[in-house]
């Protein structure tokens, strides 16, 4: 099983609201650079955060790709989830891209690898992690790469 692990890209600083904050020119950029890494490689699935930033970011690596399944839009991804929620939804499936936000992406990589009470990684936006086991195991989880743009 492998998964991939993608903070969106650089957004703009303020919006009336958080989640409509858009992704800046070179946010777009970032992205593209981090979904090179992604070619080849077989996903099955890019699930992402219903905030704008992360939709935009699961678009743009869609279309670099050319992959044809539509963006799963899922909730257990916004930036303050839980990363226990988020594994119990990662049971049944492999191979998977997720687009989301730090303090979650930092907190997840590192609940994957070690288990509760390590410190999140630190993940620039448009980071993108690979981790990979036999099975999705919380604490067990290898970590084959952290790419930042």
């Amino acid at each position: 099983m492998k998964l991939w692990v993608l903070r969106h890209g650089e957004a703009v600083p303020h919006s009336k609201i958080d989640s409509e904050r858009e992704l800046t020119e070179h946010g777009r950029k970032e992205v593209l650079r981090s979904a090179a890494h992604l070619m080849g490689q077989p996903l099955t699935a890019i699930y992402a955060s219903p905030y704008l930033r992360a939709q935009q970011t699961a678009q743009i690596v869609r279309d670099a790709l050319g992959f044809e399944p539509e963006i799963r839009t899922v909730e257990w991804l916004t930036p303050e989830s839980d990363p226990d929620k988020v594994a119990e939804q990662l049971v049944s499936v492999s191979n998977v891209l997720l687009v989301s936000h730090n303090p979650l992406v930092g907190n997840l990589l590192s609940y994957l690898q070690h288990g509760a009470g390590h410190p999140p990684e630190r993940v620039s936006t448009a980071g993108l992690a690979e981790l990979e086991h036999s099975e999705l195991l919380i604490g067990s989880m290898k970590l084959n790469s952290l790419k930042h743009p």
